[in-house]
């Protein structure tokens, strides 16, 4: 069963929320808003609206935001204290490099069961079922094209590396390029996980047609989307055609034809709701082996 966070918590956080006026729209004016609220600076000091507001700039990908939550939870400011969703909080910037967040995991207890604050935790939307769990027995493996093999070789010493499950990461590859390193979509995305450029340089690609540059890419991606979505596999997928951003706004799969598509055939290859949560690399000697070592 999913986990369920702390229902005063809940209610805090939506309060405060719901005080927050709407005026500030970019990531850096929430932070900046923020900062103020959370040290009193020409400004009530106010804890709550602080943590409203670093939620909704980390609700954008923030890693400053991500962050200055972490560091509110670990301390019980503005909110319970609750160092497993600190744990998330400081897992999720120190993926996107947030220097301070990766020093701080490091001296922290693995926490990937952790909750995130339910400001983080997108309702998912409604689209049609997913194929059920198989339980501890693993799904049969799809039956890819045989000049796949030495993409799956790849993806099999890779994919372990980033707590990622081989065989989430080869359906990612199967739909998004059909197993083609040279693949350009008419949106740039390119290789063999699509990374566009964006995505490629927040993720330190340098070369996105050199197949493992660009699976090294995509497999930190997926952790991080797995990280943000608690292993949810239909809002990571659909964060990861559509972007994350756009789950947020609809507060899980977006209404469009082409994700809802994308989603489903995802799951028709990919054939498991759930996805056990990585461990950030910075922690992997902490908690001992994947889940999916081979």
């Amino acid at each position: 069963m999913r986990p369920v966070a702390h229902l005063p918590h809940i209610a805090l956080l939506c309060m405060a929320l719901a005080a927050v006026p709407a005026r500030a729209q970019t990531a850096a004016d929430l932070i900046a808003d923020a900062v103020q609220y959370e040290h009193g600076e020409g400004v009530p000091r106010d804890l709550h609206r602080a943590v409203a507001l670093y939620c909704r700039a980390a609700v954008l990908g923030a890693a400053d935001a991500q962050y200055a939550l972490g560091w509110m939870a670990a301390n019980g400011r503005g909110m319970p204290r609750d160092d497993g969703a600190a744990w998330r909080l400081f897992a999720l910037a120190a993926e996107q490099g947030h220097a301070q967040a990766g020093h701080l995991l490091a001296l922290l207890p693995a926490r990937p069961d952790a909750v995130l604050p339910a400001c983080l935790t997108p309702a998912p939307a409604a689209v049609a079922p997913a194929a059920p769990d198989i339980g501890l027995i693993p799904p049969p493996e799809p039956a890819y094209p045989a000049g796949s093999t030495p993409v799956r070789r790849l993806v099999d010493r890779l994919a372990p590396q980033y707590g990622v499950d081989p065989r989430l990461a080869m359906a990612v590859i199967a739909v998004e390029s059909g197993f083609r390193p040279d693949a350009v979509s008419p949106r740039n995305a390119q290789g063999l996980m699509q990374l566009i450029p964006a995505t490629a340089q927040r993720f330190r690609v340098r070369n996105s047609f050199d197949p493992e540059a660009n699976v090294r890419g995509g497999l930190a991606y997926l952790r991080w989307l797995l990280m943000r979505f608690n292993g949810e596999v239909q809002l990571v997928a659909a964060a990861y055609n559509a972007g994350e951003g756009a789950v947020e706004r609809h507060g899980g799969v977006p209404p469009y034809r082409e994700t809802q598509a994308y989603v489903q055939r995802i799951a028709a290859l990919y054939r498991q709701a759930w996805h056990a949560l990585p461990v950030p690399k910075k922690n992997a000697r902490q908690a001992g082996r994947s889940s999916f070592s081979q």
